[in-house]
């Protein structure tokens, strides 16, 4: 009785000890590997990412593994790994996946990073940095799109994105400041407030300019003494930036 009470202690401290050493690296990664779209993302990443310059191996792997197809309407499931956006609702798009794989390498994050998304959509961008960053927090102002996005992303085992139903012009100060934030919607101008939660170092990238004109994709750079810098990467179209009425 005495050495099974002993060896019981003995099994309970092992799992206070594996709990806190997950508790320590973070929400586990979850794993597509064995689905039936694998070969169609690793065509994908091959032809129109890394064949259009990307190189950051993190992104590449990031859009190898995230299922896209798992992520817009049914009826486009055919089309998931296409080089194209896609219609997901509400007057919306999901972006080209070479669009998403740019946008996340010019961000150049890291694991550690707690990264802001502005526009969560159908969560697709958000589940790929979710690939390679701490946390993912993303601001959705269509509520029918972050309550899907939200649930799907929760039945895919992404535990460490958060999705707010909010005008994402404002961000998200509560979790701030961050060490990146995307932004997946044109704005006619870089919004104060998202300047404003970018840490000293951090990088933003967002799509600048008005509807139905091509608008360009701007990086910003805050350096350590909170000095911001612009730069022009490349022609865009995206959606506009959706703003509450006031």
């Amino acid at each position: 009785m005495l050495m099974e009470k002993s060896n019981m202690r003995r099994c309970c401290f092992s799992l206070l000890i594996l709990i806190s050493w997950l508790n320590l690296i973070g929400a586990p990664t979850p794993d597509f590997s064995e689905e039936p779209f694998k070969a169609g993302r690793e065509d994908m990443v091959a032809r129109q990412i890394e064949g259009r310059g990307v190189r950051d191996s993190a992104v590449l792997k990031a859009m190898r593994a995230v299922p896209r197809h798992r992520l817009i309407p049914r009826n486009l499931r055919g089309s998931a790994y296409a080089d194209r956006p896609l219609p997901i609702g509400h007057g919306q798009t999901i972006s080209q996946p070479y669009i998403v794989a740019r946008m996340t390498e010019l961000l150049e994050l890291e694991p550690e990073d707690v990264v802001l998304e502005v526009g969560t959509g159908s969560g697709y961008q958000a589940a790929v940095l979710a690939m390679i960053v701490q946390k993912v927090i993303s601001v959705e102002i269509i509520a029918a799109l972050a309550g899907r996005a939200r649930e799907d992303l929760a039945t895919l085992g992404f535990g460490n994105i958060t999705v707010h139903h909010k005008d994402g012009y404002f961000g998200h100060e509560a979790d701030g400041p961050y060490d990146a934030i995307i932004v997946t919607a044109a704005a006619k101008h870089i919004p104060p407030p998202l300047l404003a939660q970018l840490k000293p170092g951090g990088r933003m990238v967002i799509p600048v300019g008005e509807t139905g004109w091509t608008q360009n994709l701007i990086l910003v750079e805050k350096d350590r003494d909170g000095v911001v810098t612009t730069r022009n990467m490349l022609p865009v179209r995206f959606v506009p930036l959706t703003r509450e009425k006031r």
